[in-house]
């Protein structure tokens, strides 16, 4: 693992010594932070799953009444009765956080006047009621299936990108902060024995100089 290029100083270790620190810290709430939102999304994507099941089925079952409802009313005469619908429906798109990522978060709000039959159940047979029964049953549900998956994606984007930043921590960042600090040692360790040499050899020179001057 290369070093960084610092100067082998006290003052640099100390300063490395805290950013290493720091790192470690930083390391371990980022794995705890990656760890709890692999569980939020592992909630999120069995939800999505048994969501998109029954949103699949429902609309199955209102496309095969709807269907049926073509084959027993003529085409004009179905178009016209659901030209106009009775009752509206609004979608407000706000955000929510979970894990310090804002996820969509969509509500709905039906008029509460208007009946969800918007015809006359004279001219229409049963099998349009039917169709559009299921329609209702499965449009909540089909909005927050897409309120559940744009959460997923957004959750798996973001899971991906701490999972970069844990391993810059982990195989980078923390390894090259290790070397430093132990290169920066070993040079004042030299450093210490060249001065203690350095030392020991002008005691020696003194103590030879004061032998000459005694003899």
């Amino acid at each position: 693992m290369a070093r960084l290029n610092v100067n082998p100083t006290r003052m640099e270790m100390k300063r490395l010594k805290a950013r290493l620190t720091t790192a470690i810290r930083g390391h371990k709430l980022l794995k705890d932070k990656s760890d709890e939102m692999i569980r939020q999304f592992s909630v999120l994507i069995r939800k999505n799953k048994d969501l998109r099941e029954t949103v699949e089925k429902g609309l199955s079952d209102t496309l095969s009444a709807f269907t049926l409802a073509r084959a027993l009313t003529s085409s004009q005469v179905l178009e016209e009765a659901l030209s106009m619908p009775s009752k509206s429906v609004e979608i407000t798109c706000g955000s929510k956080n979970i894990m310090s990522v804002a996820v969509p978060d969509i509500q709905i709000v039906e008029s509460a006047s208007g009946d969800i039959f918007p015809y006359s159940f004279s001219t229409i047979t049963g099998e349009a009621d039917s169709s559009i029964t299921e329609l209702q049953k499965v449009l909540k549900k089909l909005i927050e299936l897409a309120e559940i998956e744009k959460a997923c994606n957004m959750l798996a984007v973001e899971i991906e990108k701490n999972k970069r930043r844990v391993n810059a921590l982990e195989y980078v960042m923390i390894p090259q902060l290790n070397e430093t600090i132990k290169y920066i040692r070993m040079k004042l360790e030299e450093n210490d024995r060249a001065a203690t040499t350095r030392i020991m050899k002008v005691k020696d020179m003194i103590a030879a100089r004061e032998l000459l001057e005694k003899n």
